[in-house]
């Protein structure tokens, strides 16, 4: 439920408000908007059945809200959150950039990536230390080595760091060298990690399930919200079609979903999203005119010997050139790069 004040309700109509609910032992979500202010209610779903608060002084009317999800919905939190990443922010006028390789393979290999990536704007500096792969055979991450590199790396050319934690066990160590902590897409379903994840003070980037709907993976977000992290940032990487040209099917329609149904920001991986290199720009330029609010993109200074992904990865000089034809996309849909 969520209950929506007057314009002229006072600080003590709201807290009469709060102070009534809390005795039910009701979670409140605070909304102060320019207009109005909105209380979201959680908790036991008899109680809030029951409840009328039409009532009380300052409450213009009481909204039952369907869905499951309501930490992450737009109807509990109207205004867009922005998600302030070290000084980097994400769901406002910006459109924040990810850049670096899918793996770490070496202290040499990411200190080139980055310092191409920083010149060129990148703000964030991605890169996997743990992969989770398909083939057992194929090129698991250098773990804790990788993380030390991305760390050093990163720091060397004042970027922030995005990886991917794929054990529960691994959450705290990965926090330790990681400046927002990515949830891969086999794993947005792991409501263990996920239920962790919500006790992490790190911002949370939640990567689209293979197959998942809309609704679930609202809900794979609600459950990191529940946990008392609010620092949560939706991945459109593509899902599985029965379509095989591209890795994945992009699926831009999506970005305007969430917009509509969540005030959580929301990043595009064009990247895995295609897994083609030549798909990366023209597929970077329609997110941005869809409204994403970052990309990530992937880059390697020598694709063709990658020890992972090398086919979708941009060089150093494609995506030079890509990002001096993103300006114009995002002054056109209002934004700035």
């Amino acid at each position: 439920m969520i209950i929506v004040m007057s314009p002229n309700a006072t600080k003590r109509n709201i807290d009469n408000v709060i102070k009534k609910l809390e005795r039910l032992n009701l979670r409140t979500h605070l909304s102060e908007g320019e207009d109005r202010t909105i209380v979201g209610v959680i908790g036991d779903k008899k109680i809030i059945a029951n409840l009328e608060m039409e009532m009380m002084a300052g409450v213009e009317k009481t909204v039952r809200i369907t869905e499951k999800y309501k930490l992450v919905s737009r109807d509990f939190h109207p205004l867009n959150t922005i998600v302030d990443v070290g000084g980097v922010k994400i769901g406002g006028d910006e459109i924040v950039i990810m850049a670096g390789p899918c793996a770490v393979e070496n202290f040499e290999q990411l200190r080139e990536t980055a310092q191409a990536v920083k010149n060129c704007g990148a703000k964030i500096l991605r890169g996997g230390a743990f992969k989770p792969r398909t083939s057992p055979y194929d090129f698991q991450g250098l773990g804790e080595e990788g993380l030390k590199i991305l760390r050093e790396v990163a720091d060397e050319f004042d970027l922030k760091v995005v990886t991917e934690v794929v054990d529960r066990g691994d959450i705290e160590l990965v926090e330790n060298y990681s400046d927002i902590l990515q949830v891969g897409a086999r794993n947005m379903q792991n409501f263990q990690m996920l239920k962790a994840l919500g006790e992490s003070k790190k911002p949370i980037m939640l990567k689209r399930g293979l197959s998942a709907t809309i609704s679930e993976w609202l809900n794979a977000a609600e459950y990191i919200m529940n946990g008392g992290n609010e620092n949560v940032i939706f991945c459109e990487r593509g899902i599985r079609t029965y379509e095989t040209f591209t890795r994945n099917t992009l699926d831009l329609s999506a970005v305007a979903a969430i917009k509509e149904l969540s005030h959580l920001p929301i990043v595009v991986d064009p990247s895995h999203g295609t897994g083609r290199r030549a798909m990366v720009a023209p597929m970077s330029r329609a997110a941005i005119a869809a409204g994403a609010d970052a990309l990530m993109i992937e880059v390697h200074p020598h694709p063709e010997i990658a020890l992972s992904d090398g086919n979708q990865s941009l060089t150093p000089e494609d995506f030079k050139n890509l990002m001096e034809n993103l300006s114009d996309i995002a002054k056109a849909v209002g934004r700035i790069l």
